[in-house]
C-alpha cells in the first residue's frame, strides 16, 4: 500500500515539539540546582563540569547509577508520581557518600511509550528537587518516547550520578575492629523490596487508595515515601574526620550491606534491641508472615545508613549527624570475624 499524504514522526507515536516544551517547563527547577562548576545549562549534546571550579585540586571521580526498581509501578497506578524522582536521585548519591564522595552533577534518562506533559514535569521536578536536597546539579539527561515499548501510562527511569573527593580521602578507610556502628534511620521501605511489598499488598487484600493500615493516608501515599538523602549529614561528619565507613542500606538489607565495607577478617555485632522496628515493616512482616531474618536481608529495617566511627569519635559523630537531622541509634561495634551477628529481637 503507498502512502498518499506521507508520514510523520509524529504519525508514528513521537511527538519531538513536547519533548521541547518539556525541556523548557523544567529549566526554571534545573536552574535551581546550579552549584560550582557548573558550565552549561539543558539542551546541549552533553554538560560541562570544571572540577576546578568546584574547588577541587587533585580530584578523583566516583560515578553511581540506579533505578528505583518496581515501586515505580505503585507510583503508576496511583498517579503520585511527584517524589518518585527524589528516590532516583537518593538510590545514586546515597551510593556515593559511602565512597567518600561529594555528589556534583546528575543526569535521568526518563522513558515512556507516550510523553504526557504534566506527569513528565512532575517526575523531573521530582528529580530535581532530590538534586536539590543533595547539593547536586542537574545537568543534562534523556527523554525517550517510544511507543510500542510501554503500555500506556507506564514509564522507566534510571540515574547517573558523578562525585568527586581529593586523592586519598576514599572511604571505606581505617575501619578496626572497636569501631561503633551508628544507624541513622529511614523514611520506610525507600526503593529497595518492592516486587514483595506489592506482593504482600495482594495478599492483605487491600488496594492503593485504601486507608493505610500502619500511618496516615492512603497505603499508596504511605508506600510511597521517598528515599531519604543522607548526603550533606554524613558529608559533615566526613569532612569533620569523624568517619571510618558508610553503608546505604540497600537490597540485601545491613546483611548483606555492612560487610560491603568490612575489611576481610572484620565482622560486626548489632543489637536489635537498639531501635524499634518502624509500623510499616511491623505491617510487612505480619502481613507476609515473614521471618526476622528474611526482613534484615531484604529491607533496610528502619536503618538506611550505617555510619562506622573510631570509639573516641562516635559521640562527636553522633553529635553532628543529629545536628543536621538524622535520627541516630548505637547498633553495635566491629568485631573479629565475618559477616553480621545480631542479638535481640526486632520483631
Amino acid at each position: 500500500m503507498t502512502i498518499k499524504n506521507g508520514l510523520t514522526y509524529a504519525d508514528a507515536g513521537v511527538d519531538i515539539d513536547a519533548g521541547n516544551t518539556l525541556v523548557e517547563r523544567i529549566k526554571p527547577a534545573a536552574k535551581k540546582t546550579a552549584r560550582p562548576g557548573v558550565m552549561a545549562g539543558l539542551g546541549g549534546f552533553g554538560a560541562l563540569f570544571d572540577l576546578k571550579g568546584a574547588g577541587y585540586k587533585d580530584p578523583i571521580l566516583v560515578a553511581a547509577t540506579d533505578g528505583v526498581g518496581t515501586k515505580l509501578r505503585i507510583a503508576i497506578d496511583t498517579g503520585n508520581v511527584d517524589t518518585i524522582g527524589i528516590d532516583l536521585v537518593a538510590m545514586c548519591v546515597n551510593d556515593l557518600v559511602c565512597q567518600g564522595a561529594e555528589p556534583l552533577f546528575f543526569l535521568d534518562y526518563f522513558a515512556t511509550g507516550k510523553l504526557e506533559l504534566d506527569a513528565a514535569t512532575r517526575i523531573i521536578n521530582g528529580i530535581a528537587a532530590g538534586c536539590e536536597a543533595s547539593g547536586c546539579a542537574l545537568i543534562g539527561g534523556e527523554t525517550a518516547e517510544m511507543p510500542g515499548m510501554y503500555h500506556d501510562g507506564d514509564f522507566d527511569l534510571a540515574g547517573f550520578a558523578v562525585g568527586a573527593m581529593e586523592r586519598g580521602m576514599d572511604l571505606p578507610r581505617d575501619v578496626a575492629e572497636g569501631d561503633v556502628l551508628l544507624g541513622l534511620a529511614s523514611d520506610g521501605v525507600h526503593s529497595n523490596g518492592y516486587s514483595l511489598v506489592r506482593r504482600i499488598v495482594d495478599y492483605s487484600g487491600l488496594a492503593w487508595r485504601d486507608a493505610c493500615p500502619f500511618g496516615d493516608g492512603t497505603l499508596g501515599e504511605a508506600l510511597l515515601a521517598p528515599t531519604r538523602v543522607y548526603v550533606k549529614s554524613t558529608l559533615a561528619a566526613v569532612k569533620a574526620g569523624q568517619v571510618h565507613g558508610l553503608a546505604h542500606i540497600t537490597g540485601g538489607g545491613l546483611t548483606e550491606n555492612l560487610p560491603r565495607v568490612l575489611p576481610a577478617g572484620l565482622g560486626a555485632n548489632i543489637d536489635l534491641g537498639s531501635w524499634t522496628l518502624p509500623p510499616v515493616f511491623q505491617w510487612l512482616a505480619e502481613q507476609g508472615g515473614m521471618a526476622e531474618a528474611e526482613m534484615l536481608k531484604t529491607f533496610n529495617a528502619g536503618i538506611g545508613m550505617v555510619v562506622i566511627a573510631a570509639a573516641d569519635q562516635a559521640e562527636a559523630a553522633k553529635a553532628t549527624l543529629t545536628g543536621a537531622g538524622e535520627t541516630v541509634v548505637t547498633l553495635g561495634t566491629v568485631t573479629n570475624g565475618d559477616g553480621v551477628r545480631y542479638s535481640g529481637s526486632l520483631l
